[in-house]
């Protein structure tokens, strides 16, 4: 993952904090607690108290942060003439939430079926007849649920976003508030320590904080994410203003994410701490799990299955290769206890089994949910 900086004067990178960025990521950490080894109490004792009311619409747009993180999340990249600038509290996020046109809500709504057009610049679902088709028929292939939700993002955007800006208030008044008095501390320090990096050291010593898998190269005129997944971006595109931001996150290792969508500020966003992990498995079963993973399409495969379950059409479709491939290296991820598979009406879906993938260590969960 490559963002071309050439040019850019020190001071158009910032650090800052987003208390909608961390409540998208608390949001996936209660809906897949498998990624997020370290918050299982959390988790656990945060779902408990949660109202049946709250809980159910929580389910109704969990893909928002389950399979994909939305870049709704991430609105002040995406403000056309905005300045790039975070809230300093939910209620300032969500306001900005509210001045992202349509198109780009919708689009970044619809990321999780149409993945495989991120960085593209494909056009609107809202007014391209085949990108609405196309989003309405992968949304069957996560569920009825995914297609009631396309159906009415696409018929009254405005509605939907009501809702989801109700949904993230009911949240932060239920949990989110509270939890974000407790991270806040730590993640307004580590983004006051890198901006300190940044003005006294230059942009290698603070990128070098961020993460070992962010590295400034190309002679300083790009950062470079190690990410299993592929793009490209630019800092200093003229019709958005020049610009990188980088946010901390307390809940989000091991993910460690880039906003890379055309026509949007370029966004890393990075954990600041790291928890303990299980020990990996047997020699032997470590050596059968490593031999599936040799080969980098099987690697490929597995950060899509890390996510969310996926049809073997699907895979294809994503990585560009045929059904019949895609069904020969799941094949080989199977027998070694790395995939699952179940039934939902005529779509077989496959998943990684995430205990299994703890028990290979840090460094591969790191790697595949990065």
């Amino acid at each position: 993952m490559h963002i071309d900086i050439a040019g850019l004067p020190a001071e158009r990178v910032v650090f800052a904090t987003s208390p909608l960025a961390e409540l998208g990521l608390a949001l996936h950490a209660l809906s897949e607690p498998g990624h997020h080894p370290g918050l299982h109490g959390w988790a656990t004792a945060t779902a408990a108290a949660l109202e049946p009311d709250l809980a159910d619409r929580m389910v109704e747009a969990e893909f928002l942060w389950r399979t994909t993180f939305s870049d709704v999340f991430l609105p002040f990249s995406g403000v056309r003439g905005g300045d790039g600038r975070t809230g300093a509290d939910l209620a300032e996020d969500l306001d900005i939430l509210d001045r992202l046109d349509d198109e780009r809500f919708v689009a970044a709504a619809l990321e999780f079926t149409c993945a495989s057009q991120y960085g593209a610049g494909a056009p609107s679902p809202l007014g391209d007849a085949r990108m609405r088709a196309r989003a309405l028929d992968l949304a069957a292939a996560r569920g009825p649920q995914q297609v009631e939700f396309t159906q009415r993002l696409l018929a009254d955007p405005g509605s939907v976003r009501g809702w989801i800006r109700r949904l993230f208030e009911d949240c932060d008044q239920a949990f989110f508030a509270d939890t974000w008095r407790r991270v806040s501390v730590q993640l307004v320090a580590d983004a006051r320590h890198k901006t300190e990096l940044l003005r006294r050291k230059g942009l290698p010593e603070a990128i070098g904080a961020v993460s070992a898998a962010v590295t400034l190269d190309g002679g300083a005129d790009r950062i470079s994410v190690d990410k299993l997944s592929e793009g490209r971006t630019t800092a200093v595109d003229p019709g958005v203003g020049p610009g990188l931001t980088l946010i901390p996150t307390s809940f989000g290792w091991p993910h460690l994410m880039v906003l890379h969508a055309p026509g949007w500020r370029p966004v890393i966003h990075y954990p600041v701490h790291l928890p303990d992990l299980p020990s990996p498995a047997s020699v032997e079963l470590l050596q059968l799990r490593m031999e599936a993973l040799a080969h980098p399409m099987r690697m490929r495969l597995c950060r899509n299955l890390a996510r969310s379950p996926y049809s073997t059409g699907e895979l294809a479709d994503s990585h560009g290769i045929t059904a019949p491939e895609v069904s020969r290296h799941l094949s080989l991820l199977k027998k070694a206890g790395l995939v699952t598979t179940r039934r939902r009406g005529r779509y077989v879906l496959h998943q990684l089994d995430l205990t299994v993938v703890a028990r290979l260590g840090s460094d591969f969960l790191e790697g595949v949910l990065r």
